[in-house]
Formats: structure tokens, C-alpha cells, sequence
């Protein structure tokens, strides 16, 4: 009872799928309706031939009383109608390819404007082969899947009722036995999606892991080189084919004795029709003519059937990766604005910590009830212990992640009560390892400002110290750099965040360890730019170095999740037993 209940559930829910998808067929109804009628033709132009035997046989083969031209007319025809249904067919795939190709594009639009809207700890729980495999290739899988499905679905119904009509037409007992045998085959069809339905989802799970293999390798392949790994990732990347294979084998044995079966019981059929069609014709209740009508009919009937097994898999991946497609379609991003946010237009006062806590996996706390009052211009420095939780004191600024209990508030408002875009309007942020984006160097500072004028970007440049370095370049400004800048150093790539952060000209700036990784000349002429993208801003710094920070207003000493000292470098070097003092002496020396 429950199965049936599971079933009919499920049925349902496919034809809700259906109906969600022809959202985005409504663009296109008027080719797509067409595609679809073009397969009552050709479904149904199956039966001419079939149809066409039963003259043919009693008057030409039989009763051996047709003329010469009556002889070719038949034959004449069937070419005829041949060549147009393979026409037609030619026609109805090339519709249902460009429908399909236009709704695959739109599908992967609206699910890349959702993916870029996820918050961080979508991605901290995801790689890279799983983002690839949801976003990309179930949309290919659903959408080609889709109206492939649909043209040989409707094909083969008007195919089937035509040639059922047929067999009707020469003999109902006989047509009787062939529809009860049809019924028998395609039960079993009934039984695949429960018994496939686990290892689809494990096949999905280590085809994501292929493409993260992929994409380790190229993003670390001077990690590969430099170390050796050739081994290590050879013997990585066999073990999750052998993963796959195993899941692969595992359909077979599931779903390798479907086609047999169907081709066992089609069998039988032919044979309990020849069985019964001779008697029929011995007793003279049919005519030859009839019968090789009603055996051709049949087994263009059958023949579509006996192979539809080896299908049915793919029917099934399609109609499983429609699901999953949905599923993020309606999947809501934990981080959005609220319905009745409210723009944040200037920040006048300053930013507060209010008793905020924070964790990133439940039960483990990050930030243990912080209280911090930073006021507009003043430049605060985050140092202390590795993962004591300085780089998401700033991470929960713009909301990357939303706290757990507490409040962060900017000129007394929450920032969670702000519009999400006119809040991370008003941040910007250079990180330790800056994220550049394949094409120019002027594309990668315009992200800041894609409408900045001439004098403001020449202005960035400037400031960011990028002049020198770009007289040095033929293309100047539109030199391409590779994707991430790999044609970059360290310093250079630095320096244009710096740039783009500056034409953004955001009131709040996050330096995360943005000197950190680059050598002492670089760090030099990085540091300059930094010291020009701070003024008049207010500054949230975070550094190991304590070199850098030593001017600022404010330094918070930040361990296991908790603030233990607050002062200038000067107050905090006074300090009996302070931490901040134990920490710079210990980089002095």
C-alpha cells in the first residue's frame, strides 16, 4: 500500500516538474507546439506499411489479379511516405534541438544569478565538481532530456495507436493477444525508478567528484609539480573511477535484465500470434493478406519495445536531474534582504558589537559574546592567534555569514535590517589572496565602479601605486592578465585589488592580511597604497605582521573567540603581562 502511495506521489510530482519547466517553454510554445505535432505524422505513418501489406498480399501475391501499374502504386507510396516522414522527423529533431538549447540557456541564467547570491557557507560545504555537476550538467541532463523524451514519447503513442489499429483492422483475437502481451512487457518498466533511484544519486555523487579531480589539478599544478603528487593524484583519481565503475556495474545488475525480459515476453507474443494467425487462416477466418499486415504491424509495434530498456535509464537520469534543477530553483539563499529593509544611504556614527556570538558548525562556538565599538574614521586592527576568529570578526560586516544571537549594528540599525546590495555597497575589501578575473587589467579595477569616469581611474591607478608598473606594459591598461592574474606576481595583483577597491570608494575598508604574503620590496609598495586607501575611510585591519598595525586607532587582541586586550600599540606595550606586548616582542626578535 505504501509503495502504491510512494508511486502516485511521485507521479505527481513529476508532472508538477513538468508543469514548473513550461515556464520557461512559454518563450518558445510556438516551435515547440509545432515539434510536438510534427510527431503525430510521423508516429502514425508507421501503419501505412503495415496497412498497405493487406492489399498488396490478397490482390498481387494471392489472387495474382493486379495490373502492372496497381503492382508499382504500393511500392510507390510506401517510398513516398517514407521520405516524408524522415523529413518530418528531421524537421521535429531540429525543433526540439533548438527549444531545448534556448531553455537549457535560461535555466542555466536564473540558476547562476541564484549561485552567485549564496552565502559563503553554501560554498564551504560544497566543492567545486559538485557546483559544476547541480549547475551545469543536471540543466543539460533535464533540458535535452525533456523534449527528446516528450518527441519520442508522443511519437511512439501515435505510432502505437496507429498500429493497434491496424491489428484490429485484420483480426481482433489476434489484436487482443498482442495488446495483453504489449501490457505484460512494459510492466517492468514499472519497477526501474525504485530500484535505480540510490545509485543515481551516488553516480551524481562521484561524476561532482571527477570534475573537482579536474579542477584540483589545474588550479594545483604547480603544487603537483613541485612536490611530486603525480602518484598521489593518479592513485586519487583511479580510486574514484573504480568508484564509478562499481556504481556503473551495480546499474547493469539492476536494470541489465530489463531489455531481456521485455524481449522474452515480446517473443512469446509473436510466437502465441503465428500459433493463433494459422489456425485463423487454416479455418479461413483470416486472410494471408491480414496476416503478414497484422505480423508486420506487430512487430514495428514491438521492436520500439524491446529495446526500450536499454533507454529507460536516461529517461530516468533526465526526469531525476528535473528534480534536483528544481529543487535549487526553489532552494532560498539563507542571506537575503528583508521584505521591508531599509537602504543604507551614509554611515554617520559608527559600527557596534553588541554581546555577538557566532559558529560556524553548531555546538562550536567562533565568537564568544564580542562587544566592540568602533567609531566612522577610525582605523581598528584585528591581531591574535591563528582561528581565534579575527578574519570573521570583519566576515559578519557584510554578511557573508549572519550571527547567531547578539547584534552588529551600523549608526544603531542592524545590518541584517539593511538592503544586502546598498549595505556590501559601502565595504570594500582587499584580501590576502585577491580573487582577479580572466581579461584586462582596466575590466579587473572597473569592478569597482563599472561606470567610473577617466579621471577617476586614472586617479586609482595612482593611488594604488600602479602607475610605474603599467607604463612598463605595450597594452597599458588593457594588457590581459590569465585567469586568477596568473600572469601576475603577488605584488602587481595586490596592487590592482587596491585599485579596484579605491575607485569603489567605499566609506568602510577590510584589509585581510593584504601584505602578509608578499616579499619586502612588494610589501613596501603595497603598504603605500594601503596607506593612500585609507585615508578618511574607516579601516578594519587584519595582520599577523604587528609592524603594520602599530598607527592604528584602535588594536583588538582577538583569542579563541574572544576579546582579551583593546588599546593603542603604545597602551597595550605598557600593559603588565599584555599579550599584544609578548606578541611584538616575539616578531622583533
Amino acid at each position: 500500500m505504501f509503495a502504491r502511495i510512494k508511486q502516485k506521489f511521485n507521479s505527481l510530482y513529476l508532472v508538477q516538474n513538468y508543469r514548473k519547466i513550461l515556464v520557461y517553454v512559454r518563450p518558445y510554445w510556438f516551435r515547440a507546439l509545432i515539434a510536438v505535432l510534427i510527431t503525430i505524422p510521423i508516429g502514425s505513418m508507421d501503419a501505412v506499411i503495415a496497412w498497405s501489406l493487406r492489399p498488396y498480399m490478397d490482390v498481387v501475391m494471392v489472387e495474382k489479379g493486379a495490373t502492372a501499374s496497381s503492382t508499382i502504386l504500393i511500392p510507390v507510396l510506401i517510398i513516398i511516405f517514407s521520405c516524408i516522414q524522415s523529413l518530418l522527423n528531421y524537421t521535429a529533431t531540429y525543433l526540439n534541438t533548438w527549444v531545448g538549447q534556448k531553455i537549457s540557456m535560461d535555466v542555466k541564467l536564473k540558476l547562476f544569478e541564484k549561485l552567485m547570491r549564496y552565502n559563503a557557507a553554501f560554498f564551504d560545504k560544497r566543492n567545486s565538481g559538485e557546483i559544476l555537476f547541480r549547475f551545469n550538467n543536471d540543466v543539460d541532463m533535464a533540458c535535452s532530456g525533456l523534449l527528446s523524451n516528450l518527441k519520442l514519447f508522443t511519437t511512439r503513442v501515435f505510432s502505437s495507436l496507429s498500429l493497434i489499429g491496424v491489428l484490429f483492422y485484420n483480426s481482433w483475437q489476434l489484436a487482443i493477444v498482442a495488446v495483453i502481451v504489449l501490457l505484460g512487457a512494459l510492466f517492468p518498466l514499472t519497477r526501474v525508478r525504485r530500484r535505480i533511484q540510490s545509485i543515481m544519486k551516488k553516480t551524481i555523487f562521484s561524476g561532482a567528484a571527477i570534475m573537482t579531480h579536474y579542477n584540483e589539478t589545474y588550479s594545483g599544478n604547480r603544487i603537483i609539480s613541485s612536490y611530486n603528487l603525480y602518484n598521489y593524484q593518479e592513485k586519487r583519481f583511479k580510486d574514484t573511477l573504480h568508484s564509478v565503475f562499481k556504481l556503473g556495474m551495480k546499474m547493469i545488475q539492476r536494470t541489465g535484465m530489463l531489455s531481456p525480459l521485455m524481449h522474452f515476453i515480446v517473443s512469446l507474443g509473436i510466437a502465441a500470434v503465428i500459433w493463433l494467425g494459422s489456425y485463423l487462416i487454416v479455418t479461413h477466418q483470416i486472410t494471408a493478406g491480414s496476416f503478414v499486415s497484422f505480423i508486420t504491424a506487430l512487430i514495428m509495434l514491438y521492436t520500439p519495445i524491446k529495446s526500450i530498456g536499454n533507454n529507460f535509464n536516461s529517461v530516468q537520469m533526465s526526469l531525476m536531474a528535473m528534480e534536483r534543477v528544481f529543487g535549487l530553483m526553489e532552494a532560498t539563499p539563507a542571506i537575503t534582504s528583508k521584505p521591508n529593509a531599509k537602504k543604507l544611504e551614509k554611515i554617520e556614527k559608527g559600527i557596534e558589537y553588541k554581546d555577538v556570538c557566532f559558529e560556524y558548525v553548531p555546538g562550536k562556538p567562533v565568537l564568544k559574546h564580542i562587544n566592540l565599538k568602533v567609531n566612522i574614521g577610525e582605523t581598528v586592527a584585528f591581531v591574535g592567534n591563528s582561528g581565534g576568529g579575527k578574519t570573521t570578526m570583519v566576515n559578519i560586516l557584510p554578511r557573508f555569514y549572519d550571527i547567531k544571537s547578539g547584534s552588529l549594528t551600523i549608526d544603531g540599525i542592524d545590518v541584517r535590517d539593511y538592503e544586502l546590495n546598498s549595505l556590501r555597497d559601502k565595504i570594500a575589501i582587499v584580501f590576502q589572496d585577491n580573487f582577479l578575473f580572466s581579461g584586462t587589467i582596466r575590466e579587473n579595477i572597473l569592478l569597482g565602479k563599472e561606470d567610473a569616469t577617466k579621471e577617476q581611474l586614472d586617479k586609482a591607478v595612482k593611488y594604488a601605486c600602479l602607475e610605474e608598473f603599467i607604463k612598463t606594459l605595450e597594452k597599458g591598461l588593457d594588457t590581459e592578465i590569465g585567469e586568477r592574474g596568473v600572469l601576475l606576481s603577488g605584488g602587481q595583483k595586490q596592487r590592482i585589488a587596491i585599485a579596484r577597491a579605491f575607485i569603489k570608494d567605499a566609506p568602510i575598508v577590510i584589509l585581510d592580511e593584504a601584505t602578509s604574503a608578499l616579499d619586502n620590496k612588494s610589501e613596501a609598495v603595497v603598504q603605500q597604497a594601503i596607506d593612500n586607501l585609507m585615508k578618511d575611510r574607516t579601516v578594519f585591519i587584519i595582520a599577523h605582521r604587528l609592524s603594520t598595525v602599530r598607527n592604528a586607532d584602535k588594536i583588538v587582541v582577538v583569542n579563541y573567540g574572544e576579546i582579551v586586550e583593546t588599546g593603542t600599540h603604545d597602551e597595550l606595550l605598557k600593559q603588565e603581562n599584555s599579550i599584544y606586548a609578548s606578541l611584538y616582542k616575539t616578531q622583533l626578535k
